[in-house]
């Protein structure tokens, strides 16, 4: 089973940028479609991007379209988000899953473990 391990979270001014990474164990990761989702306080957890196994095909929430881009490196078994133009809204723990298709990514089945996730905090 695969493991993930999330980091690169931080406190940043509204308007500010990041770049979360997440790194898989294991050999298989290019077998897998990966996603980044995010909880705050009193809500539940979100998707926010997926990508697909070979990279080609990417999915956002609205919330996230046009100022975060998913990206893998599949010879490195990391999975990237970068976040751009953050805003108060967008502060949340971030986490990254597995699953078998991109869109069971977006639809939040038949995902894999659980990593300890990183905090994002955005100030205004």
């Amino acid at each position: 089973q695969v493991q993930v391990a999330e980091s690169g979270g931080g406190l940043v001014q509204a308007g500010g940028s990041l770049r979360l990474s997440c790194v898989a164990s294991g050999r298989t990761f290019s077998s897998y479609a990966m996603g980044w989702f995010r909880q705050a306080p009193g809500k539940e957890r979100e998707f926010v991007a997926g990508i697909s196994r070979g990279g080609t095909l990417t999915i956002y929430a609205d919330s996230a379209k046009g100022r975060f881009t998913i990206s893998r490196d599949n010879a490195k078994n990391t999975v990237y988000l970068q976040m751009n133009s953050l805003k108060p809204e967008d502060t949340a723990a971030y986490y990254c899953n597995t699953g078998p298709v991109v869109e069971s990514i977006k639809r939040g089945s038949s995902l894999g473990v659980w990593g300890q996730g990183t905090q994002v905090t955005v100030s205004s």
